[in-house]
């Protein structure tokens, strides 16, 4: 009993430290603040760094959005619900290999719509033009002390920016605030590499190259040269032999060709909508079917920025200006459908904590249930005759014999020793007596007492009884103990329950 008493006594403490540690542990004096060197651009992120601000108002103000957290592989798979814009922010945690960067570029081509918000954004997703390629050019990159949440050190220095040009990503925007690490979009001849960056601060390099050496600056592409000598005309195209309307109809055939065939293809080169002196921060140009957007500072969209100067309605005009869904990138912030939902919902509480130290418990009272605390004590031996079997043999065998006067004589000597000791008499008292004192303190008619013990002094003594007479005396006998309170003595009820 001591060893259980010690055992519930001691799981009883460890639960009561427990609980204490959790609590002390959850409540928290300030959470860690988000430094913009480290950023975690996921619409699930409320704090400086995040977009949930951006994604709550798209999906309030009625705009068909959704958080794309499958492969890109899965947007052109008929499964899934192909999205019209797909916008990737940031610093991605899970950077694209080159086979993700391909298919992203053939949804782009077949008509896709790509936004990519970043300050110096992987040129993998950026696909070149004919003539040219994007890239951004950072002055500055914040340091590992620059808190996102420190919004005059990450506009110190800056100036609005006005669009220059209306268009539709410039609608409703009069100026933007951007940051001071925002990054400038530059032009380069398609098939020359970006500029080696030097950048101040820690950060990473926006150059493609990563030897970091200074390229030479490419030739311009040569210009194209006239088809005829300027003020010289130009020769009428040559009318092949023939008369009549054979040879007029293979003329104007072969003059509508050559009007189609001269019709340039429809351009490609970048759309500069927001630029300052320094450069530009919007840009956008087509790819194939589709088209690309860039923004070239996050602080724009992030949570600590979108409610400055116009920000807000140049991020919703950058991620609605096409048709149908907009998916958010997780699946490269980190935040995979492959994750666990339920871990991921319950992520940062104790209540993960919780259910280890419950299991750690359970393995502790489980391992030492089946531990030995004291000396070794015999198994117990348990009887497995039962308690009427006595009873019943006895009573087959008096059935069997017809021994009536037996089975009254054993229920009446126990009922006549009650009885003299219900009325304070000795037991070899004759029965008139003991009737009367037994009537005396019961109120019962002595007459009846005596009657009843002389048949069974009768049937006992051997005077003929059928089975039907002995169940009467028996059952007037058994009524005469529970009327007189003298069923059973205090010792044969305690060692009734022995049994």
């Amino acid at each position: 009993m001591r060893e259980r008493l010690f055992i519930v006594g001691s799981i009883a403490v460890l639960l009561a430290l427990l609980a204490g540690l959790n609590a002390a542990s959850y409540v928290r004096v300030e959470r860690e603040p988000e430094l913009e060197a480290r950023p975690d651009r996921s619409t699930y992120n409320a704090g400086a760094t995040g977009t949930r601000a951006l994604y709550e108002y798209l999906v309030e103000s009625g705009r068909q959005v959704v958080r794309w957290r499958e492969p890109v592989a899965a947007l052109v798979d008929q499964k899934h619900r192909r999205p019209g814009t797909f916008v990737v922010v940031g610093h991605l945690r899970v950077p694209y290999t080159k086979e993700e960067a391909e298919k992203l570029r053939q949804w782009v081509a077949a008509g896709g719509r790509l936004v990519v918000i970043d300050r110096t954004p992987d040129a993998l997703l950026l696909p070149p033009t004919d003539d040219f390629a994007l890239y951004t050019d950072v002055a500055a990159m914040p340091g590992g002390d620059v808190r996102a949440d420190n919004l005059e050190n990450l506009t110190a220095g800056t100036k609005p920016v006005a669009p220059t040009q209306p268009t539709l990503l410039t609608r409703d925007v009069e100026q933007i605030a951007p940051s001071r690490f925002a990054g400038r979009i530059r032009l380069r001849p398609a098939g020359t590499p970006a500029p080696a960056q030097k950048q101040t601060g820690a950060g990473r390099d926006a150059a493609d190259d990563e030897s970091g050496e200074e390229e030479e600056e490419a030739p311009p592409p040569p210009k194209p040269q006239p088809s005829a000598t300027a003020g010289q005309p130009t020769p009428a195209p040559t009318t092949p032999t023939g008369s009549g309307n054979a040879g007029g109809t293979f003329v104007q055939e072969k003059t509508e060709q050559e009007a189609q065939s001269a019709q340039p293809p429809p351009s490609t080169a970048p759309v500069f909508h927001l630029a300052d002196e320094q450069g530009a921060l919007v840009a956008d140009y087509r790819v194939g079917r589709g088209r690309v957007v860039l923004i070239s500072d996050p602080f724009v969209v992030a949570n600590n920025g979108v409610e400055r100067a116009d920000n807000l309605q140049l991020a919703v005009n950058a991620v609605t200006a096409g048709d149908g869904l907009v998916a958010f990138d997780e699946y490269h912030q980190g935040r995979a459908a492959t994750e666990n939902q339920l871990l991921a919902y319950f992520a940062d509480t104790p209540v993960v904590a919780l259910c280890g130290q419950a299991f750690l418990i359970v393995v502790a009272i489980v391992w030492t249930r089946g531990r030995r605390f004291a000396r070794p004590l015999p198994a117990p031996r348990i009887d497995r005759r039962s308690k009427l079997e006595f009873v019943a043999s006895m009573a087959e065998l008096q059935q069997r014999a017809r021994a009536y006067d037996l089975a009254v004589e054993n229920v009446y000597a126990r009922t006549r020793r009650a009885l003299a000791r219900y009325g304070g008499t000795g037991q070899n008292v004759p029965r008139a007596e003991l009737a009367a004192r037994v009537a005396a303190r019961s109120g019962l008619k002595p007459a009846e007492l005596e009657a009843l013990m002389r048949e069974c002094e009768d049937a006992i003594n051997g005077e003929p009884l059928k089975a039907a007479q002995a169940l009467a005396l028996v059952r007037s006998l058994r009524e005469l103990e529970g009327t007189l309170g003298i069923r059973m003595r205090a010792r044969e009820i305690k060692q009734a329950e022995r049994l």
